[in-house]
């Protein structure tokens, strides 16, 4: 008898412990009907809590299931599409649908592309019964193999043809087809590849989702929800899934407990008691682990840039309509996010990172916070798609605001011009300074302009990330855009590749900007003017006159002066005669009187004609060495705007 009343008062032990865990805690719904009456649009009658149609007051129904009331029919918002509410079952907790576009039976696109995440992971449904998916696709040529594609006769022209589908996947969709858009059905029919007319009612019948305002409570809470019984109405509760986990090893500690307490004799209890006490306290330490990286784990992912699935950026983009350009890396699509806010999308094509290598890169990059640095607000990485989502910038790109058709800077004023050089250089100087990041792309084209003309450096398809604890780096092919790429390279005889490569590329930019024109510009009037870097060195050091800026004041010349012999320093041949990043902002910050002229950061000027090059001037010290001159290397296919990776 000893020996059973013994395993009793442990088994009551134990179990007292887990009737103290508050496994289960009922949520109450709200009931705001005592000051609202029903209301009613066309068929759907007696709109009543949890919905409200807009323009009822605020106490009325809940904000997240607010319906609206158009041309006498009820229509539904959900996931920036729009729907006809169907039916409205409160005894189920149902609400049936159907895309305003699909709703009358006729032949029609869907009005808005909804995936199964944006359904499945919304919180304020719960339970969603739905299964089945139409799926859109255009082809460039006839489906012939597989019967399940029906045409829809009313899209499509000579050179494409729009196709639905409930039964293929859109991982399978055959070759020279794209997917256009996806909306969820109700039950299909029980036969084999449906016809255009019955996936047209199935579509026109629309789908049911159930909702839960207890539910979305719950998960507002982070806590999980379940239902505890099926019968109508349904009760729902809420729980932890930490409290969940805790159950299960306290459950696995009971049965230890047990199979030790079996195995004494009752009197030696001892024994299982200090086993008990050790379990129980290795369990509360490790718990206590768990918890602290869960709550570590909500910083790390609030540095990471959103990530989007690829329906996202389809929705967003309103199936990439509007193509702002393409670059070496993919084309870019203006988009806006359900909040309003513009973005720019940039599809990526043929990149060769892993999954995981990818996202370490997008970690890094999103890392990155400056006011002259474009900032990454997302990314996808879905199969093969691959894409960075950045902030819009709405003035575009710097090369279309210094260029002009006449050679003529004259978009900005020389204290604009000087405010956009000195951002520029500050957002350099922090990609080397804090975040360790080489561009070897920095041209006009990758300084964008926020709406109040602020720059911003952007495009880091050329980036490469180097240690901060090395100052030289090894580079096996030559980066960057053909006219700015530094001596070094092109060859490693003028030093080693280092921060000092995106300085010359800057000087060169700075040229650009002083000049309002390319470096090169092989229609001259004169020879002279061939090469800009060459033509304002020689106005700057042998009195050749003033930098010809016509009608300007003398804080204008001294901002042009200023600008130009920054811009030399930075192009000087050897890498350790350039300044850093850092003194280069010190430079264009300071006055002009502190500057002195460089040397000559060149070994000839080339000619027009692009192809015969005035011999060198070389010293003593380099006589007998004459070859092609480094700018004739340096300068082939300057014109070209393609880029080398």
């Amino acid at each position: 008898m000893g020996r059973e009343q013994t395993e009793k008062a442990l088994i009551s032990l134990l179990f007292s412990l887990l009737i103290l865990i508050p496994f289960t805690i009922q949520t109450q719904a709200r009931s705001l009907l005592q000051a609202c009456p029903s209301s009613s649009c066309g068929d759907i009658q007696n709109i009543s809590y949890p919905f409200r149609l807009s323009g009822q007051p605020a106490n009325c129904g809940d904000p997240d299931y607010e319906l609206s009331c158009e041309n006498n029919r009820t229509i539904m918002e959900f996931h920036s599409g729009r729907y006809y509410v169907k039916k409205i079952s409160y005894a189920m907790r149902t609400i049936r649908l159907a895309d305003v576009n699909l709703a009358n039976g006729t032949c029609n696109l869907p009005y808005q592309s909804l995936s199964s995440d944006e359904v499945y992971n919304d919180i304020r449904y719960q339970g969603q019964n739905i299964f089945n998916f139409a799926s859109f696709i255009n082809c460039s040529t006839t489906i012939i193999s597989d019967p399940s594609y029906r045409k829809l006769p009313c899209v499509g022209g000579n050179t494409s043809q729009v196709y639905v589908t409930v039964e293929s996947s859109l991982y399978d969709i055959p070759v020279g087809c794209s997917f256009l858009s996806v909306v969820p059905v109700g039950e299909i029919p029980n036969v084999n590849n449906p016809s255009y007319d019955a996936i047209l009612k199935l579509m026109e019948s629309g789908f049911e989702l159930e909702w839960s305002v207890e539910c979305r409570n719950c998960r507002l809470r982070n806590k999980a929800c379940y239902i505890t019984a099926y019968e109508v109405p349904f009760n729902y509760y809420c729980y932890s899934e930490n409290i969940v986990s805790t159950i299960a090893e306290i459950i696995f500690l009971l049965g230890v407990t047990l199979l030790v307490v079996i195995g004494f004799i009752g009197r030696c209890i001892l024994a299982p008691v200090v086993i008990i006490v050790f379990l129980l306290h290795k369990f509360c330490k490790e718990r206590k682990r768990v918890d602290n990286v869960e709550k570590n784990l909500p910083n790390q992912q609030s540095s990471m840039p959103k990530r989007y699935s690829y329906a996202d950026l389809v929705a967003v983009t309103n199936h990439f309509k509007d193509k702002l350009g393409k670059g070496g890396f993919g084309s870019v699509y203006k988009g806006q996010l359900p909040g309003g806010i513009l973005i720019a999308v940039k599809m990526l094509e043929n990149t060769k990172f892993t999954v995981e290598e990818f996202i370490n890169e997008v970690s890094t990059i999103g890392r990155i916070h400056h006011v002259n640095v474009v900032q990454l607000l997302g990314f996808c990485s879905e199969g093969s798609n691959r894409a960075l989502i950045y902030e819009y910038m709405p003035n575009g790109s710097l090369d279309k605001h210094i260029f002009s058709n006449n050679g003529k800077a004259q978009s900005f004023s020389w204290e604009k011009l000087h405010e956009i050089a000195l951002g520029t250089a500050r957002g350099i100087e922090y990609l080397h300074r804090d975040m360790c990041i080489l561009h070897f792309d920095i041209k006009p084209h990758n300084v964008l302009l926020d709406q109040g003309f602020k720059p911003k450096v952007a495009d880091f398809g050329l980036a490469k990330f180097f240690p901060k604890e090395k100052d030289f780096l090894s580079v096996s092919t030559t980066r960057g855009t053909i006219g700015y790429i530094s001596p070094e390279l092109k060859s490693r005889d003028f030093g080693g590749v280092s921060s000092k490569s995106d300085v010359y590329c800057f000087g060169m930019l700075l040229l650009e900007m002083a000049g309002g024109r390319k470096n090169v510009d092989s229609k001259a009037k004169s020879s002279s003017r061939f090469y800009f870097p060459s033509w304002v060195y020689d106005h700057l050091t042998e009195g050749e006159g003033d930098l010809e800026l016509g009608n300007v004041n003398e804080i204008d010349v001294e901002i042009a002066r200023k600008m130009c012999i920054v811009g030399l320093w930075c192009i000087q041949m050897k890498p350790s005669d350039r300044p850093s990043m850092t003194e280069v902002v010190e430079m264009l910050e300071g006055s002009l009187e502190a500057l002195k002229m460089p040397p000559r950061p060149f070994l000839c000027s080339p000619s027009p004609t692009g192809s015969s090059m005035k011999e060198p001037q070389l010293d003593a010290s380099t006589s007998g060495q004459a070859s092609e001159s480094m700018e004739e290397s340096l300068l082939k296919g300057y014109d070209s705007s393609s880029i080398l990776s």
